[in-house]
């Protein structure tokens, strides 16, 4: 592109080339960068004097969203920007769509980008003068003069550094930048529209990250940490007086005039110093991109100035003060403050302000992650107010993972059915139809399916039926795992499944996937409902083969690893549902299944919660006479419980202890092994005492015959007969020991003598009361 210039008499020649084009680093804006060849020719068109200059353009694209059509606007960006070649029109539609879909790292992305355009001088400091880069150094001057003419040199200079092409040029100026520093170090009390100015001017420069150097050299940060400090301190004292003021006039009503002039002064001052704030929590939020100058503001208590300022109420101040503490959240230390400071940010849900709303929004999300600030944010009655953010689509998405944060703690699901956050959420599931559901929205609905009451309010009306329905034709897995939290619900929502079974049953097969069953057969093994017919569910879909088989570690060929476990494990507890049925449990005893459990019992024997679920299958058997005998005469079941009748974990020990009574009640033979087992585990010491220890024979003359050989034998001490003997003298009528005894043993009879009498006493009553009382008078004995 040729110019040519006429001038006497010389001609000036201005090309521009090397024309390239980026994306903005921070903003949705296309970035030129060109360079201009300047030349003046002589008069016969000779080149005199050559000059090259690097230039830069910045085109904002503010229409520029998820919905553009970018070939449309790469056409535009053309036909406007007379720079770009139209050979570039290619380039520029793909610049386009990658700023349309770029996500920043982060979190650069959700904050708050403020351009020094956003500022203009407010009232009281505007000047009808323009400024001028060439009159820069008159500018300075001024800054050596009074007050007033320091704000005027100062706004001036404002007006200049508020284009970002002046910026390089005003940072060659050293003596206008050192002058600015000092004046705001040292006036900066005598007046707030001056550190205001002055500050803006700084922050011009902080809004791009080559210029931080230059901030940080003349410690701008620090300073603005002091006035922030200075300044809220002053807001106290303003509070103080304007509180002692009003009990004074309401006390005498001659002073109401004087009253009305305080808070008219209170309230201009306010706008002002809120002003100042905002622009220097700007400058810092821009310093604070490194994050050791951001660790400098904590070690200065900045969390603490920021909460503090959230009691305000003007929006621009509020939103640069929540941009700043969404940035600090993310740090471990930083949190843990604003948990010490309390919450605030309730008072700001909902707002009007729609950029304030959204990125209140995504601090609390970043807080949610912490118990205790969940805890604050229920307290504070967050629950319904986010829940009617649901119909903002806008904040939908922030709104349902906060709210998903908060329904992982089972203390405040039932919250949720106090609100019309569940008939909003069901409304969206079935909005969604056949597209794929947002993983956000099942997330918290799976969640939420975990309360009765919550459950109760999903599925009413048509609610359940409409997630069955949605869930067998889509084979979602999310659906179908929300359906199975709520059928654990005990009442009317359970008794709803009686019109699902066939559904559910019929999914259960070899060709669905693994996932999908799982979730089917844990929704089953949930329906413990009275009237259900399972010997019938199971005939009619053959499910009795299903089950068997799965019970077999490497059944699952598609399966590896944690998956195959957990569809084994949902097999087990699917049995052991089905056993509650007398003719169900016959009809699994009969196919073999229970040695193929014992089987998986053996193979399992590490994990709990297959011992637990395999035991209590054995509880539901031996409840019924026909699976009873097969599992008392025809299996080893019983003596795998009497090995895990002491097991660590306690609910397998109760399991195991109600099954063991059970068949101790109806098979006598297996009855005294449980009494002798469960005697040898109460009295395990005394008996390990009394048959590993070594005695003489002259000094232990009641443990040995006339032979020398012991009275214990080398057998088992609970195999020898001859022991038990009457107990007469011993043991009274009502099974209490005689008090003839113990006149006895204090009248003389010797101790060990005493010690055996008493333990072939304890064989004698052989049961858990006698034993435990012999053993603890044993004790004391010894």
């Amino acid at each position: 592109m040729d110019s040519l210039q006429t001038g006497d008499p010389r001609y000036l020649k201005r090309r521009v080339k090397g024309c390239t084009l980026d994306v903005h680093p921070t903003e949705k804006a296309l970035v030129v960068q060109y360079e201009v060849e300047a030349t003046i020719l002589g008069e016969l068109g000779e080149p005199m004097v050559g000059e090259r200059k690097e230039c830069q353009k910045i085109i904002r694209l503010k229409s520029l969203n998820a919905s553009t059509d970018t070939s449309s606007l790469a056409r535009k960006v053309m036909e406007e920007c007379r720079l770009i070649h139209p050979s570039k029109l290619r380039e520029v539609e793909q610049l386009l769509f990658y700023l349309q879909n770029r996500k920043h790292a982060n979190g650069t992305d959700l904050r708050k980008r403020i351009s020094p355009r956003d500022f203009k001088p407010y009232a009281g400091v505007e000047l009808d003068e323009e400024a001028s880069i060439n009159s820069i150094d008159e500018y300075v001057e001024l800054l050596y003069e009074d007050i007033q003419e320091k704000i005027r040199g100062a706004t001036l200079i404002f007006q200049l550094a508020r284009n970002p092409d002046n910026l390089e040029e005003l940072l060659q100026n050293e003596t206008a930048l050192g002058a600015l520093a000092r004046v705001l170090r040292e006036d900066w009390k005598q007046s707030v529209d001056l550190a205001t100015t002055i500050t803006y001017i700084f922050f011009c420069f902080s809004s791009f990250s080559q210029f931080h150097g230059l901030v940080t050299h003349f410690k701008i940060g620090a300073l603005c940490m002091n006035i922030i400090e200075h300044e809220l301190k002053r807001y106290d004292l303003w509070q103080d007086e304007l509180q002692k003021k009003k009990k004074e006039f309401s006390d005498n009503q001659n002073l109401k005039k004087e009253h009305e002039k305080s808070f008219r002064k209170y309230q201009s001052l306010l706008i002002k110093q809120e002003q100042l704030l905002r622009v220097a929590l700007c400058l810092l939020l821009n310093l604070a991109e490194d994050t050791r100058t951001e660790l400098k503001m904590r070690n200065k208590n900045i969390v603490h100035m920021l909460v503090k300022i959230l009691d305000r109420e003007d929006e621009e101040l509020l939103l640069v003060v929540v941009s700043f503490l969404k940035k600090l959240s993310i740090f471990l230390e930083n949190k843990n403050d604003m948990v010490r400071e309390g919450g605030k940010l309730a008072r700001l849900i909902p707002s009007e302000h729609e950029e304030l709303l959204s990125t209140t929004l995504r601090l609390l999300l970043n807080l949610s992650f912490d118990t205790s600030l969940r805890s604050q944010m229920v307290q504070a009655g967050l629950v319904p107010k986010l829940s009617s953010l649901l119909a903002d689509e806008g904040q939908r998405q922030l709104s349902m993972c906060i709210l998903y944060h908060i329904s992982m703690d089972d203390r405040f699901k039932s919250m949720f059915a106090d609100t019309d956050c569940i008939p909003q959420l069901m409304k969206m599931v079935f909005d969604c139809g056949e597209e794929k559901m947002e993983a956000e929205l099942i997330s918290l609905c799976i969640n939420l399916a975990a309360n009765k009451s919550n459950a109760q309010v999903i599925c009413e009306g048509n609610g359940l039926k409409m997630l069955m329905k949605r869930a067998v034709k889509m084979k979602d897995v999310l659906v179908m795992k929300m359906i199975r939290n709520l059928s654990q619900h005990n009442g009317p929502t359970k008794s709803l499944f009686l019109d699902h079974v066939g559904d559910l049953a019929a999914q259960i097969s070899e060709e669905e996937a693994e996932e999908f069953v799982i979730e089917c057969l844990g929704t089953l093994a949930n329906l413990t409902i009275a009237d259900l017919d399972w010997a019938l569910v199971l005939k009619e879909y053959n499910l009795v083969p299903f089950l068997k088989d799965r019970l077999k570690p490497g059944a699952f060929p598609d399966c590896t690893g944690s998956a195959e476990d957990d569809l084994i494990l949902e097999v087990v507890i699917m049995i052991g549902t089905v056993s509650m049925d007398d003719s169900c449990a016959a009809m699994l005893a009969k196919s073999g299944i229970i040695p193929a459990l014992i089987e998986l019992l053996n193979a399992q024997q590490e994990d709990d919660e297959f011992v637990c679920q395999i035991v209590y299958v054995f509880y539901q058997m031996v409840f019924h006479k026909a699976t009873r005998d097969v599992i008392i005469k025809d299996t080893q079941a019983p003596a795998y419980l009497i090995d895990l009748m002491h097991d660590n974990n306690a609910e397998i020990r109760k399991v195991c202890d109600n099954t063991l009574d059970i068949i101790a009640e109806y098979d006598e033979e297996w009855g005294k092994k449980i009494q002798t087992e469960k005697f040898r585990w109460y009295n395990g010491q005394w008996l390990e005492m009394v048959e590993n220890r070594q005695m003489d024979e002259a000094g232990e003359p009641f443990l040995y015959g006339d032979d020398g050989e012991s009275f214990v034998g080398n057998g088992d001490i609970l195999e020898r007969p001859d022991l038990f003997y009457s107990a007469d003298g011993i043991i009274g009528a009502d099974g209490a020991i005689s008090p003839e005894f113990y006149t006895d043993f204090q009248n003389g009879d010797d101790k060990q003598h005493f010690c055996l009498k008493l333990y072939r006493t304890a064989l004698q009553y052989n049961n858990q009361t006698p034993a435990m009382s012999c053993f603890g008078l044993f004790k004391s004995v010894l």
